[in-house]
C-alpha cells in the first residue's frame, strides 16, 4: 500500500511539473508578436493634386495614430518582448510656407491623449491590456492626461510634392508635465489632398520622473521609442 501511495505522489508530483512546464510555455514562449513599426502608407505618392498649393496650415485628421514601443523581459526568458501601444486621439497642426524650390514649416504643434492608448502586441495566454493600467498609474493620467510636441520650424525639400521626403524635426516634448528637448526623425509625403508624416524620437522615461512599469514576472527597459504617423488636411480657417 505503501509503495502504491509513493508511486501515485510521483506521479501527481509529474503531472504538476509537466503542467507548470507547459503553462509557463504557453505564457513566456516565443508565440509573441508585435505590429511593424509606423511609417508611411504605400505605395509613395507619385503625383498628387496638392502639388504647388502646400502654402497652407493645415490641421491633424482621421487616420493619425501615435504610441510607445519598448522592450520587456519575462522572467526565464532570454529575448525580449517588443511592447507597442497607441492612441488614434491625435490633434495638432502646422503652417506651411515656401514653394517648390523648398518648403519651411512652422508653428508644429501636436498633442496626444494619454488616456486612450491601448497595447496593440499579442502574448499567447497574456490579457496584455493590463500593461495599460500600469502604465497609466505610471503616467498618471489621471491628472495629466496629455502628451504634447512642439516645434518651432523645419525645412522640407520642394521634391516632397512628388517623392518622400526625410525631415528633422528638433522640438520639445512634454510627458508627465516635464518637457525636454527631443529629436524627431521623420518621413512625409503628399497624398491626393493631405499630407503624411510619420516617425520616431527616443526617450528615456527618467528624464520625464517615470519609472519603467513594474509588474510579476517582467521587466522594462527604461528606453522607449515614441512613433507617430499623422495625415494632415487643410485647414478651413
Amino acid at each position: 500500500m505503501k509503495r502504491i501511495l509513493v508511486v501515485a505522489a510521483a506521479a501527481a508530483l509529474a503531472v504538476i511539473v509537466l503542467a507548470g512546464v507547459a503553462a509557463y510555455a504557453y505564457f513566456f514562449s516565443g508565440l509573441r508578436t508585435s505590429p511593424a513599426s509606423l511609417g508611411l502608407s504605400s505605395p509613395a505618392v507619385t503625383s498628387s493634386p496638392t502639388a504647388g498649393r502646400l502654402a497652407a496650415t493645415w490641421k491633424v485628421t482621421t487616420g493619425s495614430v501615435a504610441g510607445y514601443r519598448v522592450q520587456e523581459l519575462f522572467a526565464g526568458e532570454t529575448s525580449k518582448h517588443l511592447a507597442v501601444a497607441r492612441t488614434s486621439n491625435v490633434t495638432g497642426g502646422l503652417t506651411v510656407s515656401g514653394d517648390s524650390s523648398g518648403y519651411q514649416v512652422s508653428g508644429i504643434n501636436l498633442t496626444a491623449d494619454l488616456t486612450t492608448l491601448h497595447s496593440v502586441d499579442q502574448v499567447a495566454g497574456r490579457n496584455v491590456s493590463q500593461r495599460d493600467g500600469i502604465v497609466s498609474r505610471q503616467l498618471e493620467t489621471q491628472q495629466i492626461p496629455y502628451a504634447m510636441f512642439t516645434a518651432s520650424t523645419a525645412s522640407v525639400p520642394g521634391s516632397v510634392t512628388s517623392t518622400p521626403a526625410d525631415v528633422t524635426l528638433l522640438g520639445k516634448l512634454t510627458i508627465h508635465a516635464v518637457t525636454r528637448d527631443v529629436t524627431a526623425t521623420a518621413h512625409t509625403q503628399v497624398i491626393g489632398d493631405k499630407i503624411e508624416i510619420a516617425g520616431t524620437m527616443t526617450i528615456n522615461m527618467a528624464d520625464y520622473g517615470v519609472s519603467p512599469p513594474r509588474a510579476p514576472f517582467v521587466t522594462v527597459d527604461p528606453t522607449a521609442t515614441i512613433e507617430f504617423d499623422l495625415f494632415l488636411a487643410r485647414s478651413s480657417n
